[in-house]
């Protein structure tokens, strides 16, 4: 799944943008999952000069979590299999 999200890339910010490209293609939101024992709505997942973030949700207030520092729900949404190839690209 790495190669395919980074084919032709000729570096790591082209890299970046064929993972975000295959999350926001694949990824089936909104999603629940739990932050830091609450439950959040990920709405969507947004490519920022930092990474992959997975905006959240949750009544009236809204942030922005690292995808790496996101819990994904069991069983984790379709097409979770690519935020699952982007950690260990991006380590």
């Amino acid at each position: 799944m790495i190669e395919e999200a980074t084919v032709d890339c000729n570096d790591e910010e082209e890299a970046l943008t064929g993972f975000a490209t295959l999350v926001e293609d694949n990824l089936e939101v909104p999603f629940k999952t739990t932050v830091l024992g609450l439950t959040v709505i990920v709405t969507s997942v947004t490519h920022t000069s930092h990474g992959l973030v997975a905006d959240c949700a949750r009544g009236r207030h809204q942030q922005a979590i690292h995808v790496l520092d996101l819990p994904l729900p069991d069983p984790p949404p379709k097409g979770a299999e690519w935020i699952a190839a982007y950690r260990p690209w991006v380590r």
